[in-house]
């Protein structure tokens, strides 16, 4: 390694320093790898959140990525779980209000609803899904520290039982409640401003403690490399709509391996008939 990339690579870790010491769960690269093989702490949040206090947590998974159907847009879940009585839960973090629309909640339900469906399955067979969206502002406007939407019949002003549940966590919202306090963990970049035992202990983990730190540094420089393939994804695949360059230059220009631009030329292709 030269030493213009060791200096780099150096720049790098002390940037990455910095930003893990900034991070706060509600920081969604942070509660990736908070929720990372946690089932306990998962548990204690959903429990929190969803008011069920006797929920048992079986399974959670975090950046879960489905796509059932050909075509489709995929999602990845910020952190997948399954409780005991094979309930799903998606739970996301929406810093910004555009990623918390009420669309992207739709879909988000329904992608659940096309992974835990097999051929031959009865509808009767759907689980419940949670899609549970915290939220770093008040996203209703309205100063509650929850909301939730279900279907109804306007008819007979009845719900609509069909299973499908989507709660808003306003992140803002403070109190002396259990979810006023998660919500200030959710804010907190101490361990030891931390309300719960369960959140201040994985955080002081990655924070302070030295394995914890290079798991955090290496999740985050694999962040980088997955964001930088990602750009470079996207020129090819500008350069290949525009139709000028061979697709052995793009190759090249990109860094890309001739069989992933000629993968990408074929679905492109697909999109387009």
């Amino acid at each position: 390694m030269s030493e213009a990339e060791q200096q780099r690579k150096e720049r790098e870790r002390q940037e990455d320093l910095q930003r893990l010491r900034d991070f706060r769960p509600i920081d969604d690269d942070f509660m990736r790898c908070l929720f990372k093989d946690n089932v306990p702490l998962a548990e204690l949040v959903l429990r929190i959140i969803t008011g069920k206090k006797d929920l048992v947590i079986t399974d959670c998974q975090t950046q879960k990525d489905m796509k059932r159907l050909a075509g489709a847009r995929s999602v990845c879940l910020d952190a997948y779980g399954t409780d005991s009585m094979g309930k799903r839960y998606d739970l996301e973090i929406q810093r910004a209000d555009k990623g918390a629309d009420p669309l992207r909640a739709r879909y988000h339900s329904s992608v659940l609803d096309i992974e835990n469906l097999d051929a031959g399955q009865e509808f009767n067979e759907l689980p419940d899904t949670y899609t549970i969206f915290i939220t770093e502002k008040d996203f209703y406007g309205m100063g509650e520290p929850l909301y939730v939407i279900e279907r109804m019949n306007l008819t007979t002003g009845k719900g609509f039982g069909d299973g499908e549940h989507i709660l808003y966590v306003n992140g803002e919202y403070r109190g002396e409640s259990d979810l006023g306090k998660l919500m200030h963990d959710f804010n907190c970049t101490e361990a030891d401003d931390m309300n719960f035992d369960l959140m201040a202990e994985r955080t002081r983990y990655l924070k302070e403690n030295p394995k914890g730190v290079q798991e955090m540094c290496k999740a985050m420089e694999d962040m980088r490399n997955e964001a930088a393939l990602a750009e470079r994804k996207e020129i090819a695949r500008t350069f290949i709509m525009m139709g000028e360059l061979s697709y052995e230059k793009i190759a090249k220009g990109t860094k890309l391996p001739i069989e992933e631009i000629e993968k990408m030329a074929g679905k492109e292709k697909r999109n387009n008939l």
